[in-house]
């Protein structure tokens, strides 16, 4: 995630802010995100998305210019980070509260972050510097960064951990985030995982089935996955399963409203089992179903379907 990002040529800008304004939304603020966090934690990576979404994406924006609000007419996405000229976090959080005063623009603050181990990997890997350790390890300079952006994660209006993330999740997440031809209203990614991979980091609420009884220990059932219908009638005939998907559903009518009354756009559902197989698979498709049911924008992915069976 650590390949250069450009930006878009005039022509693709142009467009892009012509269909903005076309879709009806000429009288609307025009959305300003706003990328910074720690180096190597996909920085890029969220900026191409960005200007695949139709953004204006520029990269190492002198701060001195990010006052200048009336530059930002159409879609624009903006990386700014501790490599830009004259950058700490008190001088960028000082430019976006005055942003937020335009009534012409929609200012989101995106902040990318990872682990210790896998930025230090990243930066051997590419044989990259680290931009605060030029003369010292990396390890020291990670270090460095984490305090001196500390102030920005906490006022950021979202945070993405990368470190478990492939550029396809990374992609996936901006766009359910910023897309702008996005309906109203919520939209929401359902996705199964494994735990033995560990919890996906992006989820917002996580919901664990490994109580149901566990198709991998029939034989016959072992190669299926959640998809298949002998492991859906396997489930639903667990006693367990019934009652547990009623109280789940119940749980989320009033949430997801909540959640749009408080201004959340994106919502990422996570249902986990141990091998990621049959268990979470079939029951993250029959959620996905019931809120698809319920007239609600909804996204599915089966992270690890593939990385083995559902044993114990």
């Amino acid at each position: 995630m650590n390949s250069a990002a450009t930006a878009a040529p005039a022509t693709q800008a142009a467009s892009s802010a012509a269909s903005f304004e076309n879709d009806g939304n000429a009288d609307k603020p025009r959305p300003l995100v706003l990328v910074t966090g720690l180096s190597g934690a996909g920085h890029s990576t969220a900026l191409r998305a960005l200007e695949d979404l139709g953004y204006e994406a520029v990269d190492n924006l002198p701060l001195a210019l990010l006052d200048a609000s009336e530059s930002f007419d159409r879609p624009m996405a903006v990386g700014i980070d501790s490599r830009t000229r004259g950058f700490s976090a008190e001088a960028l959080l000082e430019r976006v509260g005055h942003l937020r005063k335009e009534t012409a623009l929609r200012v989101s603050l995106v902040f990318l972050t990872c682990s210790d181990d896998v930025l230090q990997r990243r930066y051997t890997e590419t044989r990259r510097r680290h931009p605060l350790a030029r003369k010292a390890p990396i390890a020291e300079g990670i270090r460095q960064e984490r305090l001196m952006l500390d102030r920005l994660r906490e006022r950021a209006d979202l945070v993405i951990d990368s470190t478990d993330l492939v550029i396809a999740d990374l992609k996936r997440l901006m766009q359910g985030h910023f897309a702008l031809d996005r309906q109203p209203g919520l939209a929401i990614s359902v996705m199964s995982f494994s735990y033995r991979y560990g919890l996906p980091r992006e989820a917002d609420l996580v919901f664990d089935v490994r109580f149901l009884g566990n198709p991998h220990y029939h034989p016959p059932l072992r190669p299926l996955t959640g998809r298949d219908g002998e492991i859906a009638s396997y489930i639903e005939r667990d006693p367990a399963f019934e009652p547990y998907f009623s109280r789940l559903t119940d749980l989320l009518l009033p949430l997801l409203p909540g959640y749009e009354r408080e201004g959340k756009s994106y919502l990422t559902l996570a249902v986990g089992c141990t091998g990621g197989r049959h268990r979470s698979v079939f029951v993250a498709e029959r959620l996905a179903a019931w809120l698809a049911g319920q007239g609600r924008q909804v996204d599915l992915r089966h992270r690890d379907i593939d990385r083995g069976g559902d044993a114990e």
